[in-house]
């Protein structure tokens, strides 16, 4: 959705990644942009400009001079085409020529000549990649204002193991997905975020719970990330990874655990969303033991758990928004209408188990939003990163007026 109809030059240097590139190009094409593919002479050797040409549906350039009638590859036309130049692999010969505006082919011409952002992926042996010239290079383009898109860790073309891999196809995507997704009001936004249900144990091998997967948490962790914003996750135990390392994920257990690690980031916060399904009751007491099965009946003395959403929003600051979430299988507007209210939210998402593909472990959601004006909103089934699309949009709307 992010790449619909952008314009993105690919350079491929020489190296033995250059053949990433070819689902790199994929990838990006797949996304919905166009792409143009600048190859320098050394990667050739690597992998055939007809590869990249049937993939991105352009002759991929490596000359100026193009054919024997002299078409020239107007490299200042290109810079100014493009809405980013991405360079995978970069090797450390071409970052060092790029640092020190040296120009002599095609692909620096171009990189001299963009007014795009810019993204080097390097690739290289890790002693390569490790080397002070090397890093001073990539310290000197980021000066510039360009994005490094950082290496992996892995074994390598020489057999070593250690940092130097390109980054996956994938990877490099979501970045230029991520640049072109930001919002300028969320950049720096401050956002926590609870996500998943918590485990209140019985003894040391059971424990009470729900079904939450905590697929909507994370998925709204992701938009608001890829909008700019500093996005801290406060995340159940759930089987989910974060891949985006500018996401801060704290992994908690139970109900008590969510509530101090969220109470410990709420107040410089300028967006809370509660999005955990949290235990409403735990076992007033925790048996050291396995307890043995004995009786036809088992009773377990429950006490209420900290009402997060409650004790957090009635320590709010005027500048703060808070979103809650409501799973409810009856009254559900009005049972949502209650919670907005008690918790002292801005908006409360309604979602109801009464829908089907709605709730716990799905990967799709049908929300009802409430804000404290009492306007409702209502969304159509979708897919959970949709629905975090629009609670995003939400959220933007709302910094954007205030």
């Amino acid at each position: 959705m992010q790449l619909e109809s952008k314009k993105i030059i690919v350079g491929v240097s020489g190296s033995i990644a250059a053949y990433k590139s070819a689902l790199l190009v994929r990838l990006i094409v797949k996304a919905g942009a166009e792409v143009q593919v600048v190859m320098t002479e050394a990667a050739i050797d690597f992998i055939t400009p007809l590869t990249l040409a049937t993939l991105s549906k352009r002759p991929a350039l490596s000359a100026y001079v193009r054919d024997a009638e002299g078409t020239w590859n107007n490299h200042v036309e290109l810079g100014l085409w493009a809405d980013a130049l991405v360079i995978a692999p970069a090797t450390a010969h071409t970052l060092a020529k790029c640092a020190n505006g040296l120009c002599d082919d095609l692909l620096t011409a171009v990189y001299l000549s963009a007014r795009c952002p810019v993204f080097f992926a390097p690739a290289m042996d890790l002693d390569m990649y490790q080397h002070g010239s090397t890093q001073g290079n990539i310290y000197r383009l980021q000066s510039y204002g360009n994005s490094i898109i950082e290496a992996g860790y892995g074994e390598l073309a020489s057999g070593l193991m250690g940092e130097g891999r390109l980054a996956e196809p994938e990877e490099i995507v979501r970045q230029l997905e991520r640049h072109f997704s930001h919002r300028s009001v969320a950049i720096g936004k401050q956002v926590l975020i609870t996500a998943g249900p918590t485990q209140e144990a019985i003894d040391p091998v059971r424990y009470i719970s729900n079904h939450s997967s905590g697929k909507m948490g994370y998925a709204i962790a992701r938009a608001f990330a890829d909008a700019g914003a500093q996005v801290t996750l406060i995340s159940g135990p759930v089987a989910l990874e974060i891949e985006d390392l500018s996401i801060k994920v704290v992994k908690v257990r139970s109900a008590r655990e969510m509530f101090d690690a969220t109470e410990a980031q709420f107040a410089s916060s300028d967006l809370v969303i509660f999005a955990a399904a949290v235990a409403d009751y735990a076992p007033a007491e925790v048996a050291e033991q396995k307890i043995k099965k004995k009786e036809a009946e088992f009773k377990l003395e429950m006490t209420k758990t900290v009402d997060i959403a409650g004790t957090l929003g009635a320590r709010r600051k005027s500048q703060q928004l808070l979103m809650g979430f409501a799973l409810e299988t009856n009254d559900e507007l009005a049972n949502a209408r209650k919670k907005l209210e008690t918790k002292q939210l801005d908006y409360i998402v309604l979602n109801s188990l009464n829908d089907s593909g709605a709730g716990f472990a799905h990967d799709t959601n049908k929300i009802t939003v409430i804000d404290r004006e009492g306007l409702e909103r209502h969304f159509e089934l979708k897919s959970k990163q949709e629905v975090a699309q629009d609670l995003l949009d939400l959220i933007v709307e709302k910094w954007s007026v205030v």
